[in-house]
């Protein structure tokens, strides 16, 4: 058997499907790469990264031997093509004891879980910034996966309440059996909800305090994110003073129609955002370079200060990295 490489970008990683592909990938500030056999051809899995690896532990370009990955799972759903990948834990690698979802066909990563530990070093856990700059009431998610930032948010925040909706049923069972949900569930039924349907059509009749958004299909940001009445829509489901966080891409984010370039539709996506919240709103990259991952944060920018003091020491690293969006 030949060598071949998964790298990992986390949308979903971390919104995040495997691409077959008989080159290997340049690697980037923002991918890990997974070395990975199969018969004469390379396997390639996207994942958005927030920190750089430290240098005492493997780079993208060691990857992970073959015997330390393991898929547990593959199947086509009415949706997605499904996988869920098993790091080693004794894996020299950032992902070691991991498990991954991934979806589609390039290979984003929508969802990860580590077994010992609850940070991911992903944008899930920019996500989990959120709550402490919002107003009391349930935060929704759109693009629940199999619940990777719901998991954070639920451990972090005693109080926290989160509504989730899921398209594929299919994802859901597979966070269930997998990746814990199942235990998440029975541990938080009074705070925890689960819904099977279109993510856009979600409601609750005294509005979200604040909105998680994480929608991606066949590898690319859904369009109806690049439609400003999209924005005006989901910003009426907000309670007063609330916010939108969203997982935009980027360039390391591949889609399954060759035409289609994470970049550019990550710029229009932002170009929609700004059509509606203006000069409120934010963006913090992810990896090195400004086009290779972003979230998009809305509202008047919180205090830093305050804000670091309501956060996890873990995760106040985050609340410098956000820049006002400027198009152009």
């Amino acid at each position: 058997m030949s060598l071949g490489l998964i790298s990992c970008q986390i949308q979903s990683f971390l919104h995040k499907p495997i691409r077959i592909d008989s080159c290997n990938l340049q690697p980037t500030s923002c991918n890990f790469i997974f070395s990975y056999k199969l018969p004469g051809k390379s396997l390639t899995a996207k994942c958005q990264q927030t920190r750089q690896p430290s240098i005492q532990t493997k780079t993208q370009e060691d990857g992970i031997p073959v015997e330390d990955v393991k898929i547990l799972v593959k199947f086509k759903s009415r949706h997605n093509y499904i996988r869920v990948l098993e790091v080693s834990r004794k894996a020299d690698h950032p992902f070691a004891g991991s498990r991954l979802l991934l979806l589609d066909g390039p290979g984003n990563i929508h969802s990860i879980s580590f077994l010992f530990k609850s940070l991911t070093n992903t944008y899930f856990d920019v996500f989990a910034t959120l709550p402490p700059v919002l107003p009391p009431g349930p935060l929704g998610i759109l693009g629940f996966g199999a619940g990777s930032a719901a998991r954070l948010i639920l451990e972090l925040y005693p109080q926290g309440v989160i509504h989730g909706w899921e398209l594929d049923p299919s994802v859901i069972e597979v966070g269930r059996e997998y990746f814990g949900l199942a235990k998440l569930e029975k541990q938080y039924p009074d705070r925890l909800f689960v819904y099977i349907g279109n993510a856009l059509k979600a409601s609750l009749r005294d509005g979200f305090s604040g909105i998680l958004v994480d929608l991606f299909s066949k590898g690319s940001l859904i369009p109806e994110l690049q439609d400003p009445t999209t924005w005006v829509k989901l910003s009426k489901c907000l309670r007063k003073g609330g916010r939108i966080m969203v997982n935009v891409g980027g360039s390391c984010v591949e889609s399954e129609n060759k035409r289609k370039d994470g970049k550019v539709v990550m710029e229009e996506t932002l170009k929609a955002m700004q059509s509606v919240f203006g000069n409120k709103l934010f963006v913090l990259n992810l990896g090195n370079r400004k086009d290779d991952s972003s979230i998009a944060l809305t509202g008047v920018l919180p205090d830093p200060d305050e804000w670091k003091k309501a956060l996890p020491g873990s995760l106040s690293y985050y609340v410098d990295m956000w820049t006002p969006f400027s198009d152009g």
